[in-house]
C-alpha cells in the first residue's frame, strides 16, 4: 500500500465498511468480509483526482458519454473526474451542472464533478452565475478548453470569483498569438509546412493570469501547461502565491513535435507538443511538485481526425494510458512512486479541497489496485473510452488496473 499523504509503504489489510476504511493492518477477529479482493504482488493506491477532462455530454454523445468515460476513468484507476464546461449546452447554468450529476450517478462509476462556464457560453464577455453553480455542486469555474478572454474580463472573473471562494481553471494560450497554428513553431513545423503555435502564445497568458490572480487575490488552476519556460514562471509564482496551482497532460511527458513528422493527426493536440527540452523541464517539474498531472481527456469520433492534420480536431483520448506512461518515469528513474501517487492523487484532490486522494482511516473508500508488472496492449479489447483517437494505439503498455474502488464499491474488476 502506497499512500504519501500518510507516508505509508508497506504491506497491510484494509477493512472497508459503509463505504470507508475502517481498519488498517490487523483487522478484527469480528470483522467479517462479504467480498475479499487479494492484491498479493499488487499495489493498492488512492484513487486518482482528473482536474482536465471532457466528457462530451450533453451535446456530443457522437463522441462519447459521461457513461463510457466514467467507466474508462475507473478502468484506469481515477475515481473522480472533473468534467470541462464545454459541453452543449454549455455547462453555465445549474440545470446543466444537475444533468451532468444525475448521469454519472446513473453509470455508477466514477464520481463525475461539473466545472462551472466562467463566463456565459464561454464566450469571455459576460460572467456566469458561480456562486448558483457552486451551490449546484460545481466544484470550481473554468474557461477551459477554450481561453477566449480578454483582460477586462478575466480580471472581473477573478474578483467574482475570488469573494465567492472558488477556484478557477484556466487554460494559458494567447489566441490571437497562437492565430491558425496547429503545432509546436519551430524545426518540425517549418518541414513539414504547418503553421506554428509559438512558445509565447503559452507564456504571455500565464504572466497575465499571475499578474491578475497576484491582485484579485483568486485561486488559480493552470491546466495544460506545455513549454519549459513555463516551468520556471510557474515555480517562481508559487514561491510567493501559494493560491496558484498548475498541471501538465500526461502525454506531454513522453511525446515531443518529433512525432508529428508522420501527420499523423492522432499527435493534434492543445497545447501542442513541443521540444525534448521542453518535455524534460516539464518532467522535472512534475518531480518537484511545481504540477500535478492530468489527462487532458479529449475523445472524439473517427471523422475528427481524418481530414488533413491542420483540419482536424486536437486532442487525445487519454485517460486509460495515464496511468503505464507515469509508470515509465518511474521505471526510467525519473520520478518514484510516492511522487507518482501525490501527482495523480493527492495534490489535485488538495487543489480541488477534496477530502480524497488518500487511505487515511475512516476516509472515503476510493481505491485503484494495480498490477504493476502486467503488460497489455491498446486495442478494442482493453479500451473503454468510445474515443480511440490516440497516437498509442496498438502500443504495449506495462501497468494494469485490476480493481477500482468507489465509496467502498467494487466498480471495476480486470
Amino acid at each position: 500500500m502506497i499512500d504519501p499523504v500518510n507516508e505509508w509503504d508497506g504491506v497491510q489489510d484494509i477493512a472497508i465498511s459503509g463505504g470507508k476504511i475502517q481498519h488498517l493492518g490487523a483487522v478484527p477477529a469480528d470483522f467479517t468480509a462479504e467480498v475479499t479482493i487479494d492484491a498479493s504482488d499488487k499495489l493498492v493506491l488512492p484513487g486518482f483526482v482528473d482536474l482536465n477532462a471532457s466528457l462530451r455530454e450533453p451535446g456530443y454523445e457522437y463522441k462519447a458519454t459521461i457513461a463510457s468515460e466514467a467507466k474508462a476513468a475507473v478502468a484506469a484507476g481515477y475515481t473522480t473526474v472533473c468534467c470541462l464546461p464545454n459541453t452543449k449546452p454549455i455547462l453555465d447554468t445549474p440545470s446543466v451542472a444537475q444533468l451532468v450529476i444525475d448521469k454519472a450517478a446513473d453509470a455508477g462509476y466514477a464520481k463525475i464533478l461539473p466545472l462551472g462556464a466562467l463566463t456565459v457560453a464561454l464566450e469571455g464577455k459576460i460572467l456566469s452565475e458561480m456562486y448558483a453553480l457552486k451551490k449546484a455542486g460545481c466544484v470550481a469555474v473554468s474557461q477551459a478548453p477554450n481561453s477566449n478572454i480578454n483582460s477586462q474580463a478575466l480580471r472581473r472573473a477573478l474578483q467574482y470569483a475570488s469573494t465567492h471562494d472558488m477556484l478557477v481553471v484556466l487554460k494559458p494560450e494567447d489566441l490571437a498569438i497562437k492565430d491558425d497554428g496547429c503545432i509546436h513553431d519551430g524545426a518540425i513545423s517549418s518541414k513539414l509546412g504547418l503553421s506554428g503555435i509559438p512558445t509565447s502564445a503559452e507564456t504571455v497568458a500565464i504572466a497575465q493570469i499571475i499578474e491578475l490572480a497576484e491582485e484579485t487575490g483568486a485561486r488559480v488552476h493552470l491546466t495544460g501547461v506545455s513549454s519549459a519556460r513555463a516551468v520556471s514562471m510557474i515555480a517562481q509564482a508559487q514561491s510567493s502565491n501559494k493560491l496558484i496551482s498548475a498541471d501538465v497532460h500526461a502525454h506531454q511527458l513522453q511525446l515531443t513535435e518529433l512525432d508529428v513528422g508522420t501527420f499523423d493527426a492522432n499527435y493534434h493536440t492543445s497545447p501542442p507538443l513541443r521540444t525534448a527540452e521542453d518535455r524534460d523541464a516539464l518532467t522535472a517539474g512534475v518531480a518537484q511538485g511545481v504540477f500535478s498531472v492530468s489527462s487532458g481527456h479529449r475523445p472524439h469520433e473517427e471523422e475528427a481526425k481524418q481530414a488533413p492534420f491542420p483540419s482536424t480536431e486536437a486532442g487525445i483520448s487519454s485517460l486509460e494510458t495515464v496511468l503505464p506512461l507515469m509508470l515509465k518515469l518511474v521505471a526510467d528513474g525519473l520520478m518514484n512512486w510516492s511522487q507518482l501517487v501525490s501527482r495523480l492523487a493527492a495534490d489535485p484532490a488538495k487543489i480541488l479541497g477534496l477530502k480524497a486522494g488518500n487511505l487515511s482511516l475512516h476516509s472515503v473508500a476510493d481505491i485503484c489496485i494495480l498490477d504493476p508488472k502486467a503488460t497489455w496492449l491498446v486495442n478494442e479489447n482493453n479500451w473503454y473510452s468510445s474515443g480511440i483517437n490516440t497516437p498509442f494505439w496498438g502500443h504495449q503498455m506495462t501497468g494494469q488496473v485490476t480493481h477500482t474502488l468507489v465509496n467502498g464499491r467494487l466498480v471495476f474488476e480486470k
